[in-house]
């Protein structure tokens, strides 16, 4: 980093975040030192969460609008700081945005044929795939059990977590429908919401809300 690029970063007085991917969950905002300018005006957009961590403890947490950081809008913040009569500029703080928007039309299958016992046929080998939807609803949630120290956190980070998840939990869900195979065809409604029920703690375990889980097709090799 050049001299231009440290006297100016100490001077931070625009907090925002400009996405222009579509598979960004959480970035945080870098800047020299992790400096912010007393009165700084932070930004949030729609669709995003911003919040405030001071040396690995969650503060304040905003919603979409323009702010000016003050101690008044800074309440957690100015606590863990000790900040009794205001702060000085500038001050130390990670602020992370999180993007809350639904990440829809992903993709899941299963990469080896699952063992299924079955009423009518016995044990068969079965093969599945089908879509999810899922959005951010616990920010805290999802840095610390996600993201971590990674500043620029993305679905392809995560997607090979929930695709484990989802090869767990559909064997699980198929075999509690105990529907049979021949029958499979005409229920894919039910066992989706059978499959979205096991998988919902396991998402809300990483911060993240599964909306909807569908199956495409059930296939016997």
């Amino acid at each position: 980093m050049g001299l231009w690029d440290k006297i100016s970063g100490e001077f931070v007085d625009v907090v925002e975040y400009l996405d222009d991917t579509n598979n960004t969950l959480a970035h945080r905002f870098e800047r020299y030192q992790n400096e912010i300018k007393n009165g700084a005006k932070l930004t949030v957009r729609e669709s995003q969460l911003a919040i405030f961590v001071s040396e690995g403890q969650f503060a304040d947490v905003f919603s979409p609008g323009m702010y000016e950081l003050t101690t008044q809008n800074l309440p957690i913040l100015t606590t863990l700081k000790s900040w009794k009569y205001g702060f000085n500029s500038p001050f130390k703080a990670e602020v992370y945005f999180i993007n809350t928007r639904v990440f829809d039309n992903l993709k899941w299958g299963t990469p080896q044929p699952l063992p299924m016992r079955d009423p009518d046929f016995g044990v068969i080998q079965m093969r599945a795939h089908g879509g999810y939807h899922f959005r951010v609803t616990d920010a805290k949630k999802l840095i610390t059990e996600a993201a971590g120290t990674d500043g620029h956190f993305t679905i392809e980070e995560i997607e090979k977590r929930l695709r484990d998840y989802i090869q767990t939990g559909f064997p699980d869900a198929i075999g509690e429908s105990k529907i049979p195979l021949l029958d499979m065809i005409m229920n894919y409604n039910e066992l989706s919401e059978g499959v979205k029920k096991v998988l919902t703690p396991k998402f809300e375990k990483n911060g993240l809300s599964l909306i909807e889980f569908t199956i495409g097709a059930i296939t016997v090799p």
